[in-house]
């Protein structure tokens, strides 16, 4: 693993910055990152930004020194670059007006009330610490659920996106008990906006994702299921920049740790009676999602065992 460095160039902010990345792993990047001080705030999905006066530093720590172009190029083959199409689905502003349209469908103005809602759940999904759980993640549920919804009936598809904008809301890596504090703000933040059935039935489907096991006949579980765990059904490329993600993520556990805590999910994942629930769903991803997990799950205890030989005396 080799972290670079382009030169400060790109000005902002009254300063200019430069970018650091890795060309082969984010967990890498943020572990050299946090050793060298630089603020996970400072992280921009595939990279980080850095302020002209820690260049220098950075390369003390480090990071080898390359031109924009090179970075560039070493990014995009790594694997872990977000494509700038990505990207712009994912921003502030599309996601806001993604938000608006659930509730004034005719492309009208929402209520100020309902603003407020989207903006601090935006910021939320634009946590500092997330690297998987962010606001591309809520992007990505977003256009699944679009894939999976027509067809749904009565208000499935819209409970089901409300959820899925609080499904993670709040995320400190501790299911069960992310998934019940993002129900309870669900609730709380809804209150003014919706009905209390409606309130009730958002934060039962945010409960749903620490399982992701619906009820037969459970239309807006299946879609918000269904939605959360299309990226496992990626094509390879994409999916392992997702494990990558999630690596970064959960970048304060030790390997061995990490590697039998993801391997335990994965093996839930596998033992699920069907990983996706609608037939939209299991049509797209399910072959794909299962060469996905068990070559990942593959990689996994092959770790470990070469963790476990390199530790033998």
């Amino acid at each position: 693993m080799t972290v670079l460095v382009d030169p400060p160039t790109w000005p902002a902010h009254g300063t200019l910055w430069s970018h650091l990345v890795s060309d082969s792993s984010l967990h890498e990047l943020r572990t050299f990152a946090r050793a060298a001080g630089v603020p996970d705030r400072g992280l921009d999905l595939d990279h980080y930004d850095v302020p002209a006066d820690r260049h220098a530093a950075l390369v003390a720590a480090g990071a080898v020194p390359v031109d924009g172009r090179e970075l560039a190029r070493r990014l995009a083959a790594s694997g872990l670059r977000v494509p700038g199409r990505e990207r712009r689905r994912a921003s502030r502003a599309a996601l806001l007006a993604r938000w608006a349209s659930l509730w004034a469908p005719d492309g009208g103005t929402p209520a100020p009330e309902v603003r407020a809602v989207g903006e601090d759940l935006v910021d939320r999904w634009r946590e500092p610490h997330r690297v998987y759980h962010s606001r591309l993640h809520l992007a990505d549920a977003l256009d699944a659920l679009g894939l999976l919804a027509p067809g749904a009936s009565g208000r499935a598809p819209w409970h089901a996106a409300v959820a899925l904008w609080f499904h993670d809301a709040v995320h400190d890596g501790a299911t069960p008990d992310d998934e019940e504090r993002s129900a309870a703000l669900a609730r709380e933040l809804l209150r003014p906006l919706a009905t209390r059935d409606d309130a009730e039935e958002v934060a039962r489907l945010v409960l749903l994702t620490a399982g992701h096991d619906p009820a037969p006949g459970d239309e807006a579980g299946a879609l918000v299921s269904d939605a959360d765990l299309a990226i496992l059904g990626a094509a390879p490329p994409r999916y392992r920049r997702y494990v990558h993600q999630v690596r970064a993520e959960y970048g304060h556990v030790p390997d061995d740790a990490f590697r039998a805590g993801r391997a335990a999910v994965l093996e839930q994942l596998l033992a699920l009676p069907a990983l996706f629930r609608t037939p939209a769903g299991r049509a797209r991803w399910a072959a794909a999602a299962d060469r996905n997990l068990r070559a990942e799950l593959d990689d996994l205890r092959a770790g470990g065992a070469a963790a476990a030989r390199e530790a033998r005396p």
